[in-house]
């Protein structure tokens, strides 16, 4: 009897052990299906894709569950983020980042063609201070230049495909959370995606024509990421994206192919 008893109260202690591992294993990750439904209601997917358009009125019928996602993100701590994985951490960033912008655009719908109008003659609405993340008060270009690209932590120029301004301009606003779990194939697919994009970057009589993107952030695709140091490396790697011919590529590779960058878009991304 005594040996029975033994043995159940091993068995017992293994079940509770492994239940107990399986929360601390999901203590090390964010929920973020509240905002993933929320995207796949109100997200248009567009060339497949390479563009969305976004609901906007959608969000604000739903904004009680948007605002109850952006709780759920500012009751995070500091010690609570620092515990989480890179990747974690940084499809946190990215979703906070896209779901604030979201909100902002919510202050003024829907009279309101362009996040650009939501701003001041002293400051642009990416300075403004109105995001509560991370036991502080922040602002977008807090979260994407401060604690995304300004962190040695992070060091994936593919971010500018994901982190959405809320522009026809912008790569596009995915119609999927982000996750950890998952982050590394959402981040190949949105920068192929968005390189795929003719409106956005094609050739023209030889010559490459790019997003304004590459030209504001050149340096982040010139770090070494995967050992590229140069914008036209990173490029090459994406040639059949940008549908390069084997001449471009050598070009490219020879930095003889000139560049230019075009127009940003800066109306509403909105249906």
């Amino acid at each position: 009897m005594k040996t029975i008893r033994s043995w159940f109260l091993s068995l017992l202690s293994v079940a509770f052990l492994g239940l107990f591992s399986a929360l601390a294993g999901a203590a090390n990750t964010f929920d973020h299906g509240q905002w993933d439904a929320l995207l796949k209601q109100h997200v248009l997917p567009l060339n497949g894709g390479q563009a969305t358009q976004v609901d906007y009125q959608g969000f604000a019928d739903d904004n009680v569950l948007l605002k109850g996602y952006l709780a759920e993100l500012s009751r995070v701590t500091q010690d609570e983020f620092d515990r989480l994985s890179t990747d974690e951490q940084l499809a946190f960033l990215i979703n906070a980042y896209n779901a604030w912008t979201v909100e902002l655009i919510l202050t003024k719908w829907p009279d309101v063609d362009s996040i650009k109008e939501l701003g001041s003659f002293f400051r642009s609405p990416w300075s403004k201070t109105f995001i509560p993340l991370l036991g502080e008060t922040r602002s977008l270009d807090d979260i994407e230049h401060v604690m995304i690209r300004g962190s040695d932590r992070y060091q994936d120029p593919r971010i500018h495909f994901a982190v959405n301004c809320a522009s026809i301009g912008c790569p596009a606003l995915r119609n999927q959370a982000y996750t950890g779990e998952q982050l590394e194939a959402q981040l190949e697919q949105q920068t192929q995606l968005f390189l795929e994009d003719r409106s956005r970057n094609r050739i023209e009589g030889g010559k490459l024509a790019l997003s304004s993107i590459f030209k504001w952030y050149r340096e982040d695709f010139e770090k070494g990421w995967k050992g590229y140091d140069s914008l036209e490396s990173f490029l090459v790697n994406y040639a059949a994206s940008l549908s390069l011919s084997p001449e471009d590529i050598t070009q490219l590779k020879e930095k003889k192919m000139s560049i230019r960058f075009l127009d940003y878009d800066w109306a509403l991304n909105k249906t």
